[in-house]
């Protein structure tokens, strides 16, 4: 009877959503995920469309609220649990995305590295993320390598080769579609290797990423 009463519903219908006799709901499941305190891998993913633009403030809260050390001043007992692929490719598919929000898209795939990969892959794909998406990758298994993770890295190895697969030979910046053209020729002379594999105008590189676990 506590567990009906904690999700709102009543005995017989958690009785027949132990027996697979109904379907749990996105509604229902958020509400499980928020009264068991389950892992935010477990928050079902949200049925509208990902949104083209965010606010950074609100994609800050929900970066916070996933745990990241870089933002633990911005946590409240008030957000909503969100599911961590949906987030992050939220911010890969930005624009323009603050370089503090940058910065937390390696942390979150490595903390999050159970991740529905096939899911983000393919939302990835449709929306020609697919480089940015890997160039975070390795930007984790770097992360991944400092601090002893072997297991993740591995993962993150198989993960990176995978995206390779359908890398695009058009250039594109990490977040920062309003980079000014003199910038671009320089990054495009400086970049590190892996940016330039990914075909990123970027700067970004795991020596500059302060938050590993």
């Amino acid at each position: 009877m506590e567990a009906a009463a904690r999700l709102g519903v009543s005995q017989p219908y958690l009785a027949m959503l132990e027996r697979g006799q109904r379907r749990l709901t996105p509604k229902l499941a958020l509400r499980a995920a928020k009264r068991y305190n389950l892992a935010p891998t477990a928050v079902p993913r949200s049925r509208r469309e990902l949104p083209a633009r965010l606010d950074a403030a609100t994609l800050a809260r929900d970066v916070a609220g996933l745990g990241y050390p870089g933002f633990a001043y911005l946590r409240s007992r008030s957000w909503t649990p969100k599911n961590p692929g949906e987030v992050l490719l939220t911010a890969l598919a930005q624009d323009d995305l603050e370089p503090r929000l940058v910065e937390a898209l390696p942390w979150l795939v490595l903390r999050y590295s159970t991740l529905e990969w096939s899911w983000v892959v393919r939302e990835a794909k449709m929306r020609d993320l697919q480089n940015r998406l890997g160039f975070v990758v390795g930007l984790a298994r770097q992360l991944a390598v400092r601090v002893g993770d072997e297991r993740k890295a591995r993962a993150l190895v198989n993960l990176e080769a995978h995206l390779d697969r359908s890398r695009l030979a058009r250039e594109d910046t990490l977040c920062r579609a309003s980079l000014p053209e003199p910038e671009r020729r320089w990054l495009a002379e400086h970049r590190s290797e892996a940016a330039r594999h990914w075909n990123l105008l970027t700067d970004w590189t795991a020596d500059a990423l302060r938050h590993a676990a």
